[in-house]
């Protein structure tokens, strides 16, 4: 037994070097045990007691995230994976001489007349599949050396890990062997410094080494390691049960769609601006229909944009024509943008009377939406189109001006919008653009009589952009707390309508909502959820776990689940993969998309300092793992 003290070590490393000072050395003995006491089984690293193996035998066949158990472990097991690519000469001349050991074998045995072994009869049949692949260039050679190092709190329960490890490592077909004498060599190679002190070592073509990747969740599908698109998706957490990494591609699957249910406090929106904030890495836009102004410190920080509808100058003019861009950098418009604006408009004075208009109203507006376009300059000449458009006042006046009597009519229930009450947010031109990487259009300071009609126009906007072919990029629409969006007829009809049209575009709708039995007992919210290929499961109310059981066909362990999960706990799932995941974010992360009010009133004082808008996302990525004294992070907030 040898037993090194740290003093011994301290003093060599101050007298390592000409340059040494004494600052550099007590840097390093901070990460130095107390003492080191070395046996030839294990070892005593301070106050721990450490036992390292190495794996000798492997199994004949594996699948991807076939090493995931050990990483699952409950106590503190260390892998280690050493890998050296073999040159392709050296690969093809080891093969050969492999199979003339093994065919040799085989012969003698049966000349001697003797049973053959079907282990040799195995690895010669491998041998002669791996030849041919390599020889066609499928697959390259590697050697694989996979350590493992266990510790514990004293001799007695380093026993007990010993035994519980190698039972472990024997359930997958590993054979781990300690690393008797050669403990400290042992616990070298599991250290994260790259150097292997056992060189004992396994061949292992592509395919087997891919599938040893330790973080390859099993409950996922695997992305093809020779993808040239890996890796994509957004990382949403880590799984419960096997504490894998849960890396989702929306983009990948049938249809972009995602809806996220659970009852409040579960963890929905804390989960939905994290999926948007980490896509924004990836260069997926998102508009975002906040009704609670929950997105605005986000969209601030990342530098997008915040329409907060209701607050005094914030306006969407409903007269604008969806100009676009043609090749050449000029404005246009699609022929028939007059027409469609005119019968949108028909849709917005409905919403506004809050009544369907009669056949006569209908011809009167028409008559009188067309007069309100020539008195701008804005006729059915597409050339003309780029003048500004009209108002809302513009078209009363036109209404006042008429003889008819329904005209009138007409008029005077839109003058609480053009010289009343609610006159602000019609009183002038669109004063803000929804463009950007990030938009948010915050309803939250919208008074109940303008929600309608505030979120008509929104949705409006979102579908200009969305449909808009010289704009098409990938892009989220997210509609938070969907719930009260269904309860208008208007909102209704465009979730139905995104949810069915939103993957030609190369968009995804985001539907977020705590009414899961509301939604699932109506014909559109079924329709919306049926139409996404990524449905979200968090903790469900006892209420409503019975409709979400029989629409989700869960199992009871699934239903047992989600009721008892932590907030930020969840159900994944993505048709024929389901996993049970944990939502996690990084402290920065975290400041920026939570909503706890605990929280935000110890944040507000740095908010105001920290947040500034940056002109792209690259930037926000670089400020926002900034090495910033934070709080930890929480699983989520609702």
């Amino acid at each position: 037994m040898v037993k090194h003290r740290r003093a011994a070590r301290a003093r060599y490393g101050r007298c390592s070097g000409p340059r040494a000072t004494a600052p550099a050395a007590d840097a390093t003995a901070a990460f130095l045990p107390d003492a080191l006491t070395v046996a030839p089984r294990h070892l005593e690293v301070g106050d721990a007691w450490v036992a390292s193996f190495a794996v000798t035998g492997y199994p004949r066949e594996v699948q991807p995230g076939w090493l995931q158990p050990l990483l699952t472990y409950p106590g503190r097991l260390d892998v280690a994976l050493h890998i050296e690519p073999i040159d392709p000469f050296t690969a093809a001349r080891r093969l050969k001489r492999q199979l003339a050991r093994l065919e040799s074998g085989r012969r003698h045995t049966q000349e001697k007349g003797r049973l053959l072994d079907p282990q040799i009869e195995a690895a010669t049949e491998d041998a002669y599949d791996l030849s041919a692949r390599v020889a066609r260039g499928e697959g390259k050679l590697f050697r694989l050396g996979l350590y493992l190092t266990v510790r514990a709190a004293s001799a007695q329960h380093l026993a007990q890990e010993v035994a519980a490890v190698r039972a472990l490592a024997a359930s997958l077909l590993l054979d781990a062997k300690p690393t008797t004498y050669r403990s400290l060599q042992g616990w070298l190679t599991c250290l994260p410094f790259g150097l292997d002190r056992i060189t004992l070592r396994r061949t292992l073509d592509t395919s087997a080494l891919a599938a040893s990747f330790p973080f390859t969740s099993p409950d996922l599908p695997a992305p093809t390691p020779a993808s040239a698109a890996v890796p994509a998706g957004v990382l949403y957490g880590y799984n419960t049960a096997t504490q894998g990494l849960v890396h989702w591609d929306r983009f990948a699957q049938d249809n972009h769609n995602a809806v996220v249910l659970g009852r409040s406090g579960a963890g929905k929106s804390y989960l939905v601006k994290l999926e948007v904030l980490r896509s924004l890495y990836r260069g997926i836009d998102a508009h975002v229909i906040d009704p609670e102004d929950e997105y605005t410190r986000l969209a601030e920080a990342v530098g997008g944009t915040c329409l907060r509808l209701g607050t005094k100058g914030v306006r969407l003019n409903p007269f604008d024509l969806p100009l676009r861009t043609d090749p050449h950098g000029q404005p246009t418009a699609p022929r028939d943008a007059l027409v469609r604006r005119s019968l949108f408009l028909h849709t917005v004075l409905a919403v506004l009377l809050s009544t369907p208009l009669a056949p006569a109203q209908r011809a009167v507006l028409d008559q009188a939406l067309a007069a309100t376009y020539r008195r701008t300059g804005i006729t059915a000449d597409p050339r003309t189109w780029t003048r500004p458009p009209p108002l809302l006042a513009d078209l009363a006046s036109t209404l006042e001006g008429c003889a008819q009597p329904t005209a009138r009519e007409l008029a005077d229930h839109l003058h609480p919008f053009v010289r009343g009450a609610f006159a602000d947010l019609f009183a002038g031109p669109t004063t803000t653009r929804p463009d950007g990487h990030l938009v948010v259009y915050c309803l939250r300071d919208l008074p109940d009589e303008l929600q309608a009609i505030a979120t008509l126009l929104v949705l409006d906007a979102i579908w200009q952009h969305v449909s808009d072919p010289s704009r098409r990029r990938p892009r989220y629409v997210v509609a938070d707390e969907a719930w009260l969006l269904m309860q208008q007829p208007a909102g209704a009809d465009f979730l139905f309508r995104m949810a069915k049209a939103a993957r030609k575009h190369w968009a995804g709708l985001t539907v977020a909502t705590q009414d899961t039995a509301d939604v699932l007992a109506t014909d559109l919210g079924r329709a919306v959820v049926t139409n996404a290929a990524t449905q979200i499961l968090l903790r469900q109310a006892p209420q409503a776990i019975d409709e979400v059981t029989a629409v989700f066909d869960l199992s009871e362990g699934e239903r047992a689940f989600l009721l008892a999960a932590d907030r930020g706990q969840g159900l994944l799932s993505t048709g024929t993969h389901r996993t049970a995941f944990q939502a996690a974010a990084s402290p920065a992360e975290h400041r920026l998309i939570t909503t706890d009010p605990a929280e935000l009133a110890t944040y507000e004082p740095e908010v105001a300092v920290d947040t500034v808008a940056h002109t792209s996302v690259g930037q926000h990525e670089m400020d926002l793992f900034d090495e910033t004294p934070d709080p930890p992070a929480k699983s989520g907030v609702a």
